[in-house]
């Protein structure tokens, strides 16, 4: 297995898709996953590190985790079904060998970000998805517009929940995005 790490979620506005992109670790090779809209948004409110005032399902995921003594030790994308990915979450706890579940890629991403855990995948994968050039999928100027809509309609969430400190944080975001 080959560690990856996320570089971005990107929107192809031919296709009308998101794609979370992985980067091999240490090479030159880009991989994309389509991913949907709210998969794309929970994976970048994790890239950003941005709190919600109520937990989210990797949220609860990672407490349930936490609170039975366990710790992810890996994410890995072992395989292609059918055109669709393969994950699993390997967790282990004390006294319990590791346990593997089966997951989306896009959810286990998200959990893998959020516990900074290892994203592992399957060398055939690499070598069947890859691409040479992160661009090559969705650009820079797209990405910036789609991860500020996301941050100013959590903004306007916030605002009318009356959740202030939690808008603050969000505004600055915009700020320094928008500059």
């Amino acid at each position: 297995m080959i560690p990856v790490e996320v570089v971005k979620v990107s929107f192809d506005s031919h296709a009308k898709t998101y794609a979370v992109v992985l980067k091999e670790t240490g090479g030159d090779r880009f991989i994309p996953i389509i991913i949907g809209s709210f998969e794309a948004q929970s994976i970048a409110l994790a890239l950003e590190s941005i709190e919600t005032p109520r937990p989210l399902t990797h949220d609860l995921i990672c407490d349930l985790i936490n609170f039975y003594d366990g710790h992810l030790k890996a994410v890995r994308i072992s395989n292609i079904e059918d055109g669709i990915y393969i994950a699993h979450l390997e967790i282990e706890s004390q006294g319990h060998k590791c346990k593997t579940i089966d997951s989306r890629p896009s959810d286990a991403i998200t959990v893998a970000l959020k516990t900074s855990t290892p994203i592992l995948i399957s060398p055939s994968i690499i070598d069947e998805s890859s691409v040479h050039n992160e661009i090559s999928y969705g650009d820079e100027k797209k990405e910036k517009h789609i991860s500020l809509r996301a941050l100013k309609q959590k903004l306007e969430s916030a605002i009318e929940k009356e959740e202030y400190e939690m808008a603050a944080k969000l505004r600055d975001k915009i700020i320094r995005l928008e500059s």
